[in-house]
């Protein structure tokens, strides 16, 4: 099983100001798959740079490790004044 759970198309207004060289303009997708050999279901998440489909990076985290990522998120935001969401 495959299914993808959200994605986000780049919008340059992403971008923070500087040079047009200094950061690179990316796209990500959030999906889940259990078609492993040991059928445990994991999220994977992708991130491309953008014109470079295919060349991403993929991430195929256990349950554990994604809400290690969840958490450093929320905590992220919370360190910038932004309140999380549960």
């Amino acid at each position: 099983m495959r299914r993808s759970i959200d994605d986000y198309p780049f919008d340059p207004a992403d971008l923070p100001p500087g040079d047009d060289d200094e950061f690179s303009p990316v796209s990500w997708a959030v999906a889940i798959a259990d078609d492993y050999e040991d059928a445990t279901p994991r999220v994977v998440l992708t991130v491309e740079e953008v014109g470079q489909a295919g060349y991403g990076l993929v991430a195929h985290l256990s349950p554990p490790l994604a809400r290690r990522l969840q958490a450093a998120i929320g905590d992220a935001l919370k360190e910038i004044g932004e309140a999380g969401s549960a």
